[in-house]
């Protein structure tokens, strides 16, 4: 009996890596995607350690790049069928909106945004087709809540939520599932970005942007295990019922997303305001 394929992008590290790795335990051959398989070393290790390296298939896949996207495209017929597809690659840029140029938001959404619709438009005839599939998109509590200094992501997460709002309601009749997962704060290397931003002193954000980066340190104490979003990500493919639009994880994600709802943005944002500049 032929084992079901997942797709993973972004696997060199966080949750991609563990994604990966837990399909391959729950039984699935895993095409496993970076940008540079020379970064595969830990994924290989880790999935060796649980037995399941033979089920894991790498591929290079840069999906900001329609060549690349391409090569895969043509790499992935080779399989019977596409049963999951988990769109993980992605990156932060961090900085206050008046000191980045559009370039540099183009370059978040290329990836974030453009690079997962890429590769979904790539599967879906292979998922149509067999007039099934489950497309997991990977966003982040960014989505649906902004936040100061990170607004090339948050905006890159907000458009990432709308695309599967629509894309889930285009796909039902054809039996395909899009869901979100959507978690807060967890110890992968996303924030890198952020955490190696030069504070110019000259910048009139320097106080707001010192203010962000300890409050970001701080809050590492409190970031959860990445693995219980890969064991979630591997229940929502595995389920034997039709998941759920949107899937929160981490700790205070859903207060935050309920005080955003009952409380007016004035007072928000005064609580918000209040905390990074206390």
């Amino acid at each position: 009996m032929k084992r079901k394929t997942a797709i993973v992008t972004g696997t060199s590290s966080g949750f991609g890596m563990l994604c990966a790795v837990e399909l391959a335990k729950a039984g699935f051959d895993v095409v496993s995607t970076m940008r540079n398989l020379d970064r595969a070393e830990n994924l290989l290790k880790l999935a060796d350690s649980h037995n399941v390296a033979d089920q894991i298939h790498l591929h290079p896949l840069d999906v900001t790049s329609a060549e690349s996207v391409s090569t895969f495209t043509t790499y992935i017929k080779k399989f019977h069928s596409i049963d999951v597809l988990v769109n993980n690659a992605g990156f932060a840029l961090g900085g206050f909106s008046e000191e980045l140029t559009a370039d540099e938001y183009r370059l978040q959404f290329e990836t974030n945004v453009f690079g997962v619709i890429a590769v979904t438009q790539n599967v879906l005839p292979i998922m149509r087709k067999n007039r099934r599939g489950r497309i997991i998109n990977m966003s982040s509590i960014s989505g649906k809540f902004g936040f100061p200094g990170l607004s090339p992501y948050t905006a890159s997460k907000h458009a990432l939520e709308g695309y599967s709002e629509s894309l889930r309601l285009e796909l039902r009749p054809f039996g395909i599932d899009v869901v979100l997962v959507e978690p807060g704060s967890y110890q992968t290397n996303i924030w890198s970005s952020i955490d190696n931003m030069t504070i110019n002193s000259d910048s009139p954000y320097h106080f707001y942007m010192e203010a962000l980066l300890e409050d970001i340190e701080t809050g590492k104490g409190s970031h959860g295990d990445p693995l219980d979003v890969a064991k979630l990500v591997t229940r929502i493919a595995t389920s034997s019922k039709t998941p759920k639009l949107r899937y929160t994880i981490g700790k205070g994600v859903r207060l935050s997303l309920f005080l955003k709802v009952i409380l007016p943005w004035k007072l928000l944002e005064k609580v918000i305001l209040n905390k990074l500049l206390k």
